[in-house]
């Protein structure tokens, strides 16, 4: 039970953590390498991402939105020995200028324990419903950068 209750803190804290602007704790809940599929949303193909480089993705748009609020539940957790899959769903709501984007569906996590310590080494996003302006998210990257290049 602790193990299970260790793993679903590690995916939570990733969404605390983004959605509160904690990018050193979002940092920690990443294993060195991370395999990011947001493909059934965006297209292109899954990448391998070092820590960094994902929170350098995700900073500069989650900090351009005026609020966002990610709730995951329903977590169901298989464990293997030092390996885990975590499938749970989610709601993601983001809101800019008095618009929201609301984006439900299916998180899948690979997690891997090393030195006592669970970490994200993939995640797969799967939408199944949507709600809002879907172009609010790179309409608000899209204003930030033009604030900052005047």
């Amino acid at each position: 039970m602790a193990d299970r209750t260790a793993i679903i803190d590690t995916v939570t804290s990733l969404f605390w953590s983004s959605d509160h602007n904690d990018w050193a704790r979002l940092t920690a809940v990443f294993a060195d390498s991370v395999r990011l599929d947001y493909t059934a949303l965006q297209g292109g193909e899954p990448a391998d991402l070092a820590p960094a480089d994902i929170v350098a993705g995700w900073r500069p748009l989650f900090e351009a939105l005026d609020a966002r609020q990610h709730l995951v539940a329903n977590h169901l957790v298989t464990i293997t020995g030092d390996t885990a899959v975590v499938t749970a769903a989610f709601q993601a709501t983001h809101q800019w200028r008095g618009q929201t984007w609301t984006l439900g569906g299916d998180y899948r996590f690979h997690l891997t324990r090393r030195a006592g310590r669970w970490a994200i080494d993939a995640m797969t996003m799967t939408p199944s419903w949507e709600t809002g302006n879907p172009e609010l998210a790179s309409a608000a990257l899209a204003a930030a950068r033009d604030e900052q290049g005047r």
